[in-house]
């Protein structure tokens, strides 16, 4: 299992053994992360799970699509590390990740 860590907007940071095959998003909800709302429940239509990855993991996240860029432009925090976590596959390659969470997801 890959360890991943979400850092909330105010420096927590939550380290979780991520299940392979399952949403970065779900994985979070799995474990009680703060931040992580999920409003719509994984189906890219709210933006209550936001994150930026960090530099240097936006390539293993994956490319974004056209249905969660339309989501992501309309946050006005969005930036070019944005994802939508429900949207994140997570892969064994994602060991050491780090995400982080915008400051309206407290």
């Amino acid at each position: 299992m890959p360890r991943i860590t979400l850092v909330e907007f105010n420096g927590t940071d939550h380290t979780i053994d991520a299940e392979v095959g399952k949403s970065l998003m779900l994985n979070a909800i799995d474990n009680g992360i703060p931040g992580i709302d999920a409003d719509c429940g994984g189906a890219c239509a709210c933006g209550t799970c936001h994150v930026f990855v960090e530099p240097g993991w936006q390539a293993v996240s994956g490319e974004s699509n056209g249905l969660e860029n339309a989501m992501l432009s309309m946050r006005p925090d969005q930036a070019d590390n944005s994802r939508l976590s429900c949207q994140i596959e997570v892969t064994d390659d994602m060991d050491g990740m780090v995400v982080r969470m915008p400051e309206y997801q407290m």
